[in-house]
């Protein structure tokens, strides 16, 4: 085992290198986007007054966070005809992410959550997204993305716990992106709340994370869905169902372990004098993590500019506001060696 060394991708490195002569990248993700009301004031959502009106979705934040880096990305998702959904569009637009593969469904709602205002910890989180127009989403949706010139896929496993119509789009999705040799991250990012048994959600989750070329689950994410304890042992589970690349963030201020089949190691995190809000910080991990591999990075400078941004995002208030844009992630490193 090797800690804090620099290895620089073999085998795998043709399948992620993207910048070649300072071109951009060009990602793809798909997830629901929601509408996101954050209490202005502690205390019980329903007793709170007041709120702040945003936009959230793990896989939007993965968009912001690229596009803020500087790569071009598409995202696709089902809104409705309503506030939020056009809300969502202006959001999308003004972050230039494309908004080419969005379908408005006119006979549901886009879903949105609550947030309470935490003074320490981790909010409480209330969703409010069944019967919403992401969980009629369907492989006919997929037809009009045109795969060219596209370089990365990330996907989640939230999706998967929505609907069956949900799970049946993201595996033709899978499916296209490796009949065209697309490299896929796939974050578990696990919701045990939306799925209908416990059962269901690891057997899916496991099924899907096979289509990963990265796989990053958190560790308690792996101990779940695997049974194994050890990060070692996650690791080598998902390395047997196909991975080229695991990820398992540890928590905290415990770091990171990346496993190849040749090698693993663990990376640190960065310190921070003070969180303000946790949302956000794995999808920070992962615009982190991929981007860096998108540019030819080791798998070391990848873990540690996921940790960089992971920590940015949790120093600010809502879900993608503290993802950062090149220049402030620069200097978030230099300042944190």
């Amino acid at each position: 085992m090797e800690s804090g060394c620099c290895i620089r991708l073999k085998g795998v490195a043709a399948a992620f290198l993207l910048f070649r002569g300072g071109s951009m990248s060009n990602v793809l993700t798909i997830g629901e986007a929601m509408g996101l009301l954050v209490a202005n004031e502690p205390g019980p959502l329903e007793e709170v007054s007041s709120f702040s009106r945003h936009v959230c979705g793990a896989e939007l934040n993965y968009a912001v966070g690229m596009a803020r880096l500087g790569n071009r990305v598409s995202y696709i998702t089902k809104i409705g005809d309503d506030p939020f959904g056009r809300s969502i569009c202006q959001f999308l637009q003004q972050n230039r992410i494309s908004t080419q593969y969005i379908t408005v469904d006119l006979d549901h709602m886009t879903g949105f959550q609550m947030k309470e205002k935490a003074l320490e910890g981790d909010p409480l989180v209330a969703n409010i997204r069944k019967h919403t127009a992401f969980s009629h989403i369907v492989p006919a949706d997929l037809t009009r993305i045109d795969w060219t010139g596209v370089d990365h896929l990330h996907v989640t496993g939230i999706p998967l716990a929505l609907t069956e119509t949900c799970r049946n789009t993201m595996k033709q999705l899978l499916i296209m992106a490796r009949e065209q040799q697309i490299p896929v991250s796939f974050d578990t990012n696990l919701r045990p709340m939306l799925w209908p048994t416990k059962e269901l959600m690891i057997e899916t989750v496991n099924e899907f994370a096979r289509y990963g070329d990265i796989v990053m689950p958190g560790l308690e994410e792996g101990r779940i869905l695997t049974g194994l304890e050890t990060e070692q042992d996650i690791g080598r589970f998902y390395l047997d169902k196909g991975a080229k690349i695991v990820v398992i963030k540890l928590g905290g201020a415990d770091g990171t372990y990346v496993c190849t089949h040749d090698r693993d190691y663990y990376v640190p995190s960065y310190h921070v004098e003070r969180i303000v809000d946790t949302v956000g910080a794995g999808d920070g991990f992962a615009v982190g993590f991929t981007s860096a591999l998108l540019e030819g990075l080791s798998l070391e400078e990848a873990a540690l500019r996921g940790a960089a941004i992971g920590a940015m995002a949790i120093q600010v208030e809502g879900d993608n506001e503290g993802l950062p844009t090149r220049d402030a992630l620069k200097k978030f490193q230099q300042a944190h060696v």
